[in-house]
């Protein structure tokens, strides 16, 4: 089923940003990391973006500017070029980590070294203010409080989401000196 209209209009501004809804259940916000560094990156994040927006129950609401960033970790590769959507869902967690394994299953992603090349990622950051560790599946992803690459062009979108395991917002979490030592930089919109 589509989004109906009253889902489509239910969210205020200040809820998708601080990623707070009330608890009754319905739509949730969302924070996606998306990027990779393999093939043509811009052409494949945009794309992917453009996926995204088609899941049954799932609504982009905002897309930062594409980063070009160093690679963290394997270091012998590609610049990765990253970015952030807002969105807000009704899928259900797991529902939205397979549509987010679907994508990049289409687009080539096959897991080969960590943290290595790909054609894309694509990676939960926050499903509103849930907390979730399964053999399958963490949330809050368990590394973006330390990586500038998501941090960065998350604050563009919702600086005040708060962290529901530190309880700081993107804002704060991008000010630790170790964050801002990471090579991002901002590079086109998307």
């Amino acid at each position: 089923m589509r989004l109906s209209r009253e889902f489509l209009n239910c969210a205020s501004s200040a809820e998708l940003r601080t990623g707070r809804f009330p608890s009754a259940g319905g739509p949730v916000p969302v924070l996606i990391g998306f990027g990779g560094n393999e093939g043509d990156t811009e052409t494949v994040c945009r794309a992917a973006v453009d996926a995204l927006g088609r899941l049954e129950g799932f609504r982009v609401e905002a897309i930062s500017w594409l980063y070009r960033t160093e690679p963290i970790g394997y270091t012998e590769q590609q610049w990765f070029v990253n970015g952030v959507l807002l969105g807000v869902t009704i899928l259900s967690p797991e529902e939205l980590l397979t549509a987010l394994l679907d994508v990049e299953k289409a687009f080539g992603r096959v897991p080969k070294i960590r943290w290595g090349p790909r054609p894309l990622d694509l990676d939960i950051i926050f499903y509103g203010d849930r907390s979730i560790d399964s053999p399958h599946l963490i949330i809050p992803h368990p590394r973006a409080h330390e990586r500038r690459f998501v941090l960065e062009p998350a604050a563009e979108l919702c600086p005040e989401f708060v962290h529901p395991v530190l309880g700081l917002s993107v804002r704060e979490l991008l000010q630790d000196p170790a964050v801002q030592s990471q090579d991002v930089r901002r590079w086109k919109p998307l």
